[in-house]
């Protein structure tokens, strides 16, 4: 494994991508080779019934509220505050990763719940939607696309911002860390997504911000399209290889004409 390419005040940023992910139980989840779906024999173009997203850096802007609540945590150890773009780097991975890459020393479970107890108070105010997102998604679900979202962030969070940004109605699942053994990279979550929305992988999309993103898709065999908005460069998401690259978030509406077809 590489070392990470910048410290902070002794923290290792999270600009390792090779890192491994945990979830609020300090799993690990590394994902198998029997956990990858060859996608190499799927056709070209297909139809997709359903879209997935990934929340934070893919719906909305919510780097304001998460910086709050990790220098909340960190003053709680007498530790100076991170810039947002410090903290930026660690987030998409789940809340354990994001304390342990950002409070050095962390006690997990008390600063988890310094955290969580934090973060209501900052959650609505540090929280925006990215530029086209509403407009797109109404186009999506009026095209009759089943919507979801599939997030490593604690699902109680996501669901009220759905709920205070006027998105919830338009969604007919979500997916938090509390509902899989592993969170992303490994499949589960999307699958879990899957199963509530009763669709196949290869009739689904995701849209995500993030490497993470791109992993999860391929291992469980679901198209991916990413926009960089969020934690990762558009460099670094261009080397992971995306089904496709978006330069906007409003080229989604392009699936609810021309047959829903990517090619």
């Amino acid at each position: 494994m590489r070392k990470p390419s910048r410290s902070c005040r002794g923290l290792s940023i999270c600009e390792d991508l090779s890192c491994p992910y945990t979830d609020q139980h300090r799993r690990t989840s590394r994902l198998k080779r029997e956990d990858v779906v060859d996608r190499q024999n799927k056709p070209m173009a297909q139809t997709f019934k359903a879209v997935i997203f990934d929340f934070d850096g893919t719906l909305v802007d919510s780097y304001q509220a998460i910086t709050a609540s990790v220098n909340h945590v960190r003053a709680a150890h007498n530790l100076p505050p991170l810039s947002e773009p410090e903290i930026r780097r660690c987030v998409g991975r789940g809340p354990a990763y994001l304390l342990e890459h950002t409070v050095p020393g962390t006690d997990l479970n008390k600063d988890m719940a310094r955290y969580r107890a934090h973060h209501p108070s900052v959650l609505r105010s540090g929280t925006r939607l990215l530029p086209g997102v509403s407009e797109t998604l109404n186009i999506l679900k009026k095209a009759g696309l089943h919507l979801a979202v599939c997030s490593n962030k604690p699902r109680d969070f996501t669901r009220e911002l759905l709920d205070s940004l006027g998105l919830a109605p338009l969604m007919e699942a979500v997916i938090g860390p509390e509902d899989a053994a592993r969170i992303k990279p490994a499949p589960d979550m999307l699958l879990a997504a899957l199963q509530q929305l009763k669709v196949a992988p290869a009739e689904a999309l995701y849209v995500g911000d993030m490497v993470v993103d791109i992993e999860t898709a391929r291992a469980a065999g679901v198209t991916v399209w990413v926009i960089p908005t969020g934690s990762d460069e558009r460099s670094t998401l261009e080397a992971a290889k995306p089904d496709h690259l978006m330069g906007e978030f409003r080229e989604l509406g392009s699936l609810s004409a021309a047959g829903d077809h990517f090619s």
